[in-house]
């Protein structure tokens, strides 16, 4: 598992250095003195995604929510039956300066499993599938990029299925959801599946962390 983390670590900073593929898209959805950029993902259970990117130097923000359904303002009972067509995904504000759009992709494909259809672990529908969000078109490239690499390069022993979709709603999730790691780190499914995921993204990816 290290060995294919570190591979995969490399191949994206290969690609970044290949194709310049860092810096900032053209989508802000927030203000400062450096213009902050956007990234949404879906990987699972949102608490999970949540609680990996907020440990993330240069993420400003996560909040998680729905996308890609068609119901408006739907609830979390909602999605669950899988009838609106929304995935769990999180909101990941950040600051291109200090991270670039391949490194957060690059975090995303080794906090989950992205070969598993509406599926992670024991999390199973369509509302936990693999997708990524784009803004526009060189997030686009970008993420076809590193699909592409990791596919050529058979990283996985299955076929990546993360769909790659253009962003169109985000819907924010009720409050109880929003830093439930923070809030819940003692309770059994934060223990039994977030801790180890934390665990991998500290022991592969220390440079990135607050």
């Amino acid at each position: 598992m290290l060995k294919k983390t570190l591979f995969i670590c490399l191949l994206f900073i290969s690609s970044v250095s290949f194709a310049n593929l860092g810096g900032a898209s053209k989508n802000n959805v927030m203000e400062s003195k450096t213009k902050l950029d956007t990234a949404v993902f879906g990987g699972g259970c949102f608490w999970c995604i949540e609680a990996v990117f907020e440990q993330i130097k240069g993420v400003e923000k996560v909040i998680s929510g729905y996308a890609g359904g068609t119901s408006k303002n739907p609830t979390y009972e909602q999605v669950c039956t899988g009838a609106t067509g929304h995935a769990e995904v999180c909101m990941i504000i950040y600051n291109p300066e200090m991270i670039s759009y391949p490194e957060l992709l690059l975090l995303f494909f080794t906090s989950h499993d992205p070969t598993t259809l509406n599926r992670q672990g024991a999390d199973a529908g369509t509302q936990y599938r693999s997708a990524i969000f784009y803004f526009d078109e060189k997030q686009k490239t970008q993420a076809e990029t590193a699909i592409k690499m990791l596919s050529e390069k058979k990283i996985y022993g299955n076929p990546i299925v993360t769909q790659l979709v253009p962003y169109t709603t985000f819907y924010e999730a009720e409050n109880y959801h929003q830093n439930y790691y923070a809030n819940n780190s003692e309770k059994g499914y934060c223990t039994v599946v977030i801790n180890p995921k934390l665990a991998k993204i500290r022991a592969n990816f220390s440079k990135y962390l607050k």
